[in-house]
Formats: C-alpha cells, sequence, structure tokens
C-alpha cells in the first residue's frame, strides 16, 4: 500500500542585498601568499568568468551564474595582493586570454 504526500515548497527568503537563496555560498579562501602559479591561475579565473551581457543582466561567462561568480571574485582578490591595479586586472579580461603571464610588481 502506497501513500502519497503532498509538499508545500516555499519561496526562498531574501536575506541579504545580492543573496537570491537561501543558501549563502562562502568565499573562496585567498592563499596565505600569492605565488606566481596562484597568480596564473587568478588569471584563468578572471578571464573564463568574465562578465556577459544577457537579457537578464550581467552573468558569468562561464556558468552563467550572476556575475561576478565566486571564481571572478576570488581572481580579482588574488591578483589585487599580488599587486595588480583594477585598470590591469580589466586590461587582462578584455584581452581575453587565459594563458597570459600576469604582470610582476615588485615586492608581491
Amino acid at each position: 500500500m502506497s501513500s502519497t504526500a503532498t509538499r508545500t515548497v516555499r519561496p526562498a527568503v531574501l536575506r541579504g542585498a545580492g543573496e537570491q537563496s537561501g543558501e549563502v555560498l562562502r568565499e573562496i579562501p585567498l592563499p596565505p601568499y600569492v605565488t606566481a602559479e596562484d597568480a596564473q591561475f587568478a588569471v584563468r579565473a578572471v578571464v573564463v568568468h568574465a562578465p556577459r551581457i544577457w537579457s537578464g543582466g550581467t552573468v558569468c561567462r562561464n556558468d552563467a551564474s550572476p556575475h561576478p561568480c565566486r571564481l571572478h571574485r576570488w581572481g580579482t582578490r588574488v591578483l589585487a595582493r599580488r599587486g595588480l591595479r583594477p585598470a590591469e586586472i580589466a586590461a587582462l579580461i578584455e584581452r581575453g586570454d587565459p594563458t597570459v603571464e600576469p604582470p610582476h610588481r615588485p615586492g608581491a
């Protein structure tokens, strides 16, 4: 004998600005110190997860999540910690080459 249960699904409650569901994805942690390899991964993250204009707004080019996605934010923070200015990070994104070497900053 089987029974059928009915469930009521409620929409997620908006908890804060920019949150679209009840689940909050945590930021990806930064490395304790940024190596050249970390900077290369960060370049790949910001280029691959670049913004794309879509009918519903700006989304991540890679996974269509709201832009900036977690990986784009992580890559931007890593490159900023490496010493790159926002204009230099924007130039890397504009170039669109995920294999380009990021500029080296002395002391970074």
